[in-house]
């Protein structure tokens, strides 16, 4: 026992037991991201979430089960036609045929924009705007990097669908081996 009523055992490796506060921030903004942790910090701890969505999943993804209580149930995937890249935007997965991958939010909300018209060629500010939503302020390297992520995925789950450049213009989807594509 220190001198001031603390254990010297536990002191420093567990966290304490009271309460603390913590700032959430939403806003898809990333100027508007920096000026509130100018403004909050040393506040209390700031978590800075692009929306709501993001905010539910976060909040979520590791929420212990009380007392083993049984979640919502969760849909069945349904069964992907052959040849087809299927957007299950509930579970925020791509599946293509038997095989089955974890989008994040942006992925998924990029990836429906483009299957919602497959042939279309997307600037990277109309695509900045409908993943990011908000105008775009340098937006062509987030779009960028947020396709290359998703280029892996796509060729990780076999499918022959990719997001191909085109020159001077922007995005589109592509399929080398001519699938259909669909959203659920």
């Amino acid at each position: 026992m220190t001198t001031d009523g603390t254990n010297a055992a536990n002191s420093g490796t567990e966290p304490p037991e009271r309460p603390f506060s913590l700032v959430i921030g939403v806003t898809s903004s990333p100027a508007e991201r920096v000026r509130l942790t100018e403004l909050l910090d040393g506040v209390a701890p700031l978590l800075m979430v692009a929306d709501l969505d993001e905010l539910r999943e976060l909040i979520t993804a590791d929420a212990p089960d009380p007392a083993g209580a049984p979640g919502p149930p969760v849909p069945e995937p349904k069964p992907a036609p052959d040849g087809a890249l299927v957007i299950d935007a509930a579970r925020s997965t791509a599946r293509w045929g038997d095989r089955e991958t974890a989008l994040t939010r942006l992925e998924r909300d990029l990836l429906t924009c483009l299957t919602a018209e497959p042939v279309r060629v997307w600037s990277y500010a109309e695509l900045h705007r409908a993943v990011w939503r908000d105008a775009p302020t340098h937006g062509r390297a987030d779009v960028q990097s947020l396709v290359k992520r998703l280029r892996r995925k796509l060729d990780e789950l076999g499918t022959g669908v990719t997001i191909a450049a085109v020159r001077g213009v922007g995005l589109r989807l592509t399929d080398h081996r001519h699938p259909r594509v669909r959203g659920d």
